[in-house]
């Protein structure tokens, strides 16, 4: 690689003196998710490195490769905002262009006493926080054709990995409390650990596809839990903004959901982490709220991002940008067999309501749709489908557009423009060229009235009857009265395997769920 600075150290571990011998009673070190092995941000931000000390002593943070100095930066320690902290430091390194490895040193000194920590084959290039549940956390192990997957790990070693481990907390922690993968090069062990431990598809797969566009380091951080509700993962701020403030802390969650308090993971799983310089953050989440404050998600889910966003640009002195970029999963298929539209609601949900990302009230963000990509014979339940290479390619897609400003890259399915309504048909008019791949018969379904007042209103299949370069045509036939809106895939099951109707003709992605009035 062109940018790799080459040294003789390689790998090894994190190294602590204290005056000459070091010990658990120490009291200098770094927080919990800085070690050997790790990425940490890219110019041209400032990369965030913390830790705790006595306080008023100096700390001296140095970054070196060989016996070159590439930055070095001095504060003091100061006292401890959390009960137990006796003192807290923190420095910004000096933008760093993408490459290594680098040794990080910190030297505390107070007095007489002179301690040192080291961390060894540190990386910088772009730092990426994935989120979310159980489709989130499911592992490499679980994938369509995973031994070809995790045959390829060693082939990838500037890509890093890191899994905070799995913690409530009534009240928002500084750091931590404990962690699944600390800082590591990937292996086929890492990857394929197990069902639902380490490590995540998605993530995986994501940070891959950006290192073979990018060809520099990715730095992965894995913070998810399967089964949790988007409330146990938001902050008091954004559900009092929703309305949800006064849900009580003993909620019944709905049978197969983990009960999950309003707030615990937040407070303990990413809060600590609002430090991290990050590039971005990718989010797979949304079953557990079907059936969960579903009719709030449209505001849950658009104030969560916007608050992860404030936090964490105000922990790293700004360094993440505070419209920093959020990808994130329009929900699968589930339950082909049973009508229920608690799915397209939480689909539409997803996008507050705009049935696209971005939108006027989700910044700088990107979805994958993953509706064409059910798995009903997935041996980890239907709602675990196991086409993740798909769903993390079309994030990569939305990461590339939105995150690194690629123009011409296709990364949203066609999407309705406008309307006409002539004689008995509607005419649909799309913004993009289409690939229509069959005439559905009820995938389109109209709202029709018979008399001005709604108990007379219902909705009816609208077959498609026709379609040209990027328009199809409706058959209103079925609507006996007047029509008021027009919706799309408003299914659970919406369609098979990559087989929904309408696609984009030029990139291949699926026309997304909408609801238009």
């Amino acid at each position: 690689m062109a940018w790799a600075v080459r040294w003789s150290l390689g790998f090894a571990l994190v190294m602590l003196w204290v005056c000459g011998g070091h010990g658990a009673e120490s009291r200098f070190y770094f927080g919990s998710y800085y070690a050997s092995h790790m990425v940490l941000q890219q110019q041209p931000s400032r990369a965030v490195v913390w830790g705790y000390g006595v306080v008023g002593a100096k700390v001296t943070v140095s970054v070196w490769a060989e016996d070159d100095t590439y930055s070095q930066q001095i504060t003091a320690v100061s006292e401890g905002t959390s009960p137990g902290i006796t003192g807290v430091w923190k420095i910004l390194l000096d933008p760093m262009h993408a490459g290594g490895p680098f040794r990080v040193t910190a030297e505390q000194k107070i007095a007489a006493a002179v301690d040192i920590i080291t961390l060894e084959d540190v990386y910088f290039g772009d730092v990426w926080l994935c989120g979310g549940q159980s489709n989130m956390e499911l592992t490499v192990l679980q994938i369509m054709n995973a031994s070809e997957e995790l045959s390829l790990a060693s082939n990838f070693p500037y890509i890093r990995l890191f899994q905070a481990g799995l913690n409530e907390s009534a009240e928002e922690l500084i750091d931590l409390k404990s962690i699944a993968v600390q800082w590591s090069a990937p292996t086929a062990e890492i990857l394929g650990k197990g069902n639902f431990t380490s490590f995540s598809a998605v993530c995986w797969l994501f940070g891959r596809y950006l290192y073979e566009k990018l060809q520099y380091p990715i730095g992965l951080v894995e913070s998810c839990w399967g089964g949790t509700a988007i409330e146990s993962w938001s902050s008091k701020r954004v559900l009092r903004k929703c309305g949800l403030d006064g849900v009580s802390d003993n909620y019944e969650m709905p049978e197969g959901t983990r009960h999950h308090k309003p707030s615990v993971l937040w407070n303990a799983m990413i809060y600590p982490l609002k430090r991290m310089v990050l590039k971005g953050t990718i989010w797979y989440q949304g079953e557990a709220n079907t059936d969960w404050h579903q009719a709030e998600y449209n505001c849950t889910f658009p104030a969560m991002i916007e608050d992860w966003r404030q936090v964490f640009h105000q922990g790293s002195a700004g360094f993440t940008g505070v419209n920093f970029p959020f990808g994130f999963v329009q929900l699968s298929a589930y339950r082909h067999v049973i009508p229920d539209d608690s799915f397209p609601w939480i689909r539409w949900h997803q996008t507050a309501d705009f049935g696209y990302a971005p939108n006027p009230k989700m910044r700088r963000t990107f979805m994958a749709v993953a509706m064409d990509l059910g798995d009903k014979n997935s041996p980890f339940g239907i709602i675990h489908p196991r086409y993740k290479r798909d769903v993390a390619y079309r994030l990569y897609l939305g990461a590339r557009a939105i995150a690194y400003g690629e123009t011409g890259v296709v990364f949203q399915g066609p999407f309705p423009k406008h309307l006409q309504l002539k004689d008995k048909e509607l005419s649909i008019v799309y913004s993009q060229e289409l690939a229509v791949l069959e005439l559905s018969e009820d995938i389109f379904e109209v709202y029709c009235c018979t008399k001005s007042n709604t108990s007379s209103c219902n909705w009816f299949p609208s077959p498609m009857v026709d379609n040209s370069s990027n328009a199809l045509s409706l058959s209103l036939e079925q609507c006996r009265g007047k029509m008021y809106g027009v919706r799309y895939a408003w299914k659970e099951w919406p369609c098979a395997l990559k087989k929904c109707p309408i696609y984009a003709k030029s990139s291949g992605l699926p026309a997304p769920t909408f609801l238009l009035p």
